[in-house]
């Protein structure tokens, strides 16, 4: 049996959804039935390119309602080819990774059941196998298998349940300890935390309790498909006030926010003030050319001026590539396979990866190599506030995305970038920045606005998103007027 349109759930290296009805406008497109077809390809898109069968798989999810339905037509799909497939339940998407490397389980794949931070009606897949999450040709070449695949059954297949978080914050509390050299580095500090009601929640009872942190204060750590406190998502400024308030009202040392799968993450500090964007690439960039002195560190597009300064005046190299998890990660790659040592590929989302951590897109890691930092500052009777010190951000900061109104939308916006590249290089103050790998960014000297602006295309919808910075009071209007002035000749950009 055929089923159509499935092709058209590709999101970049996921899949995504609308799962459930309830919202007006938004008809189900995501259902158990294209779950089953889609594991069932990714098993026979697996078998082939391993030479072996059966596989061992792990499934996980987070707290969306569709959740238990789709991961139960995931289970399906892929006991169906005859696999073992254990059934991880309520999970992380680092964890899922995770699980291919796990003594016990060795899986061959994995399949984490999630949208990320998106409402609660959709749902998503993401995939993993011992080589890391897939790429998008990977999801391209999957799906439109699974659009015509016919289904089978094989005799054997088995599926355990077995909840792997456990297993994962062991070795969190490992990392934890050995760097710190003792079993409680974070006694007397108070921590809280905001999953959410995502599948962060076991970070206070599994890792910060044991390391002795006091997480009195803690919220939202219930999975809840509803998410009926805030988005789960650490750059949504709602959800930034709740733990924000929650370091102050509790006078903590420390806050934590995760979005719903965990695979990003900020921190807040005992001011209230959050480490996220810029500020989270500084502090982890930080710790990591501590150990590798010199490395590059590749970020995405859209990181301020300030940040290169503060990379390189700890001796760094900052490589701005494209927006795009998995394109920033598979950049730091590229660049280590060509002999250029890179050690961190992070986006200003709160998506960050580390080359010993399996360039896994994991913000579990990330706030764990916080939390050494944090025990070293707080042993030393030093604020959190402190680390950061010598980082300069923008005066102002502004984001306008434009609406490509044709239908050749790619074509279009690509004639703009051209067309403003050249008119970039004529402008009186402004120099464009190379190299440069997505969009046009232009350096604005001091008379020009003082900062720098990115104009660039969106990775998958019809939206030119327009970045501004400066480092003076009213320089980023002065770059918005010129650039306003000079967009309004493309009638289709609105």
């Amino acid at each position: 049996m055929e089923i159509k349109d499935i092709k058209k759930l590709q999101n970049g290296s996921d899949v995504r959804g609308i799962a459930l009805a309830g919202i007006a406008g938004e008809d189900v497109n995501f259902t158990q039935d294209m779950a089953m077809k889609i594991a069932f390809a990714f098993v026979t898109w697996l078998e082939k390119k391993l030479g072996k069968a059966p596989l061992t798989f792990a499934i996980g999810r987070d707290s969306r309602i569709s959740g238990p339905h789709l991961a139960q037509a995931v289970a399906l799909g892929l006991i169906s080819k005859g696999n073992k497939v254990y059934q991880c339940g309520i999970a992380t998407t680092p964890a899922m990774f995770m699980t291919t490397i796990d003594p016990i389980i060795e899986g061959d794949g994995a399949v984490m059941v999630t949208a990320s931070h998106l409402p609660f009606n959709r749902n998503g897949l993401k995939f993993f196998t011992k080589d890391g999450g897939l790429n998008k040709e990977d999801i391209t070449e999957i799906l439109a298998l699974a659009e015509t695949i016919e289904t089978s059954f094989t005799p054997g297949g088995q599926a355990v349940d077995y909840d792997f978080l456990p297993s994962y914050s062991q070795n969190i509390l490992a990392i934890v300890r050995a760097k710190t050299g003792t079993d409680q580095p974070l006694a007397g500090a108070r921590i809280v935390v905001d999953a959410g009601n995502g599948a962060g929640g076991f970070f206070v009872d599994q890792v910060l309790i044991p390391l002795g942190a006091n997480t009195s204060g803690s919220l939202c750590l219930e999975p809840d498909g509803n998410f009926p406190n805030h988005v789960p998502n650490p750059e949504d400024a709602v959800a930034i006030d709740h733990i924000t308030r929650a370091v102050l009202d509790n006078q903590a040392d420390l806050g934590i926010i995760f979005d719903t799968d965990v695979d990003r993450a900020a921190i807040i500090d005992e001011k209230g003030n959050a480490i996220n964007r810029n500020g989270f690439i500084a502090f982890i960039a930080s710790m990591v050319l501590s150990d590798y002195p010199g490395s590059t560190i590749v970020t995405d597009s859209i990181t301020s001026t300030g940040l290169t300064e503060y990379i390189e005046s700890l001796g760094g190299k900052h490589h701005r590539f494209k927006r795009g998890y998995k394109n920033v990660i598979n950049e730091a790659m590229r660049l280590n396979n060509e002999g250029i040592e890179t050690h961190l590929a992070m986006e200003t989302s709160g998506h960050g990866a580390i080359k010993e951590n399996y360039f896994l897109d994991d913000g579990a890691y990330l706030v764990t190599m916080a939390l050494i930092k944090f025990a070293e500052l707080h042993q030393a009777g030093k604020p959190i506030s402190s680390f950061l010190a010598g980082l300069k951000e923008p005066v102002e900061a502004k984001e306008i995305r434009y609406k490509i109104t044709t239908e050749n939308f790619k074509d279009y916006g690509q004639k703009v970038l051209t067309d403003f590249e050249s008119f970039a290089a004529s402008q009186p103050g402004w120099t464009v920045v190379a190299p440069n790998y997505e969009g046009v960014r232009v350096s604005c000297d001091e008379a020009a606005g003082n900062g720098w602006c990115l104009l660039r295309m969106s990775l998958h919808d019809p939206i030119m998103p327009l970045n501004i910075e400066s480092d003076s009071v009213g320089g980023a209007a002065i770059i918005e007027t010129v650039l306003k002035e000079y967009l309004q000749k493309f009638e289709a950009l609105v």
